[in-house]
């Protein structure tokens, strides 16, 4: 049996920002002291990255959902920050940030794009179904 599969589950933004918060997890493992709070943050806002993705991405309205992209793209830029300060007091090594700050700009780079395109495209009429964004990039819409 294979798993269902939701229309979030065809986005490449959401699928990335599912591995940045393992990634994230797997680096915060080590935070303790008086990383822990910055730790608990981080977390927090790694998480709400494909959560609001996931949620907006179900919306029916294209404001809605670019309400929800927008959220999602705060959380993202919210965890650059999040790692500046970690880098900056030793809590998360040099190579690590890097490598982790570049999934996050490609997070952004994504999610700015859903979002303009929420923005100026309407939904044709008829039933709802999302698509990748290969081929959302493709899609002509009618207005």
């Amino acid at each position: 049996m294979t798993d269902p599969i939701f229309d979030h589950d065809r986005l490449d933004v959401y699928r990335l920002s599912i591995e940045y918060v393992a990634s994230s997890f797997a680096v915060a493992k080590d935070l303790n002291g008086c990383h822990r709070h910055a730790r608990d943050q981080w977390l927090r806002s790694a998480q709400s990255i494909p959560l609001d993705i996931a949620e907006g991405n179900g919306k029916r309205s294209l404001k809605d959902r670019s309400r929800f992209l927008d959220i999602a793209r705060g959380s993202t830029l919210e965890c650059v920050a999040m790692q500046d300060i970690l880098a900056a007091t030793d809590g998360l090594g040099v190579d690590r940030h890097c490598e982790l700050k570049r999934t996050l700009l490609g997070i952004v780079s994504l999610l700015t794009r859903l979002i303009a395109r929420s923005d100026t495209v309407a939904e044709p009429a008829g039933e709802y179904n999302a698509v990748t964004e290969d081929e959302y990039r493709d899609a002509e819409y009618e207005y």
